[in-house]
């Protein structure tokens, strides 16, 4: 047990699949798990640990935002010996070329967050992708003729900001889309030297202004769960 999960020593599986909504954590559970039971409800944060095609996996929600993942992700790491780390978000697309519903797997993650700067007093910490989850992925949706997208994100500390226009700066140099927590992610597993791959779904465009409804965004966007338990195997 930890502070924010109540879950027993052993009650945790190594890979954890990372939702920011505990109810698409309760979804993917009872959707693709086998024998899913709950380890934590603790302020909410929905976790399970069940089985897929006879191997032990574990989805917990995180909330929204760098500082709440990053907790769960320490405690998740330090506390119940995870080793590998899998976000399955939604994101916003920057770019014409990535439409809603395309998949896009992060390799590395850019961030208006000050969570580096504090560690690296000015420097830039550059936090990527296991390439070892990465290439499971990307050879599984290949595999399957899953088209993805693959490349830069942007974890931001706000969902909502003045200038919306801002997305532009960003598309500019290549950056996918946005998020809120893949750059926290990324950090913390490299330095506890774990496994971390942000697999995300667009569930709305900056650029054509187009939308999923929450019941979508809780509920569906399957081929991204598909794609992250495929490095299970």
């Amino acid at each position: 047990m930890s502070v924010h999960i109540e879950a027993k020593k052993g009650e945790i599986a190594e890979t954890v699949l990372l939702p920011g909504d505990p109810l698409r954590a309760k979804w993917i559970a009872e959707t693709f798990f086998e024998n899913p039971i709950l380890y934590n409800d603790v302020r909410g944060m929905l976790g399970y640990t069940g089985t897929y095609k006879g191997k032990a996996v574990s989805v917990q929600g995180t909330g929204m935002g760098i500082p709440s993942a990053l907790i769960y992700c320490h405690e998740l790491i330090n506390n119940f010996g995870a080793k590998n780390l899998i976000r399955v978000g939604s994101a916003g697309s920057y770019n014409k070329e990535v439409n809603i519903r395309d998949i896009v797997i992060a390799m590395a993650a850019s961030s208006t967050s000050g969570i580096n700067n504090s560690r690296f007093f000015n420097a830039d910490y550059a936090p990527t992708a296991n390439f070892e989850l990465f290439m499971k992925a990307a050879s599984y949706a290949k595999s399957k003729q899953i088209e993805i997208k693959a490349g830069n994100v942007l974890s931001s500390d706000e969902f909502y900001e003045d200038d919306v226009n801002t997305y532009k700066k960003w598309a500019k140099f290549g950056v996918l889309c946005v998020e809120m927590e893949t750059a926290g992610l990324y950090t913390i597993a490299a330095r506890h030297q774990v496994k971390a791959l942000s697999i995300l779904t667009i569930s709305d465009s900056l650029v054509t202004k187009e939308t999923t409804t929450t019941e979508e965004r809780e509920s569906t966007f399957e081929t991204m769960i598909e794609i992250a338990l495929s490095t299970l195997e």
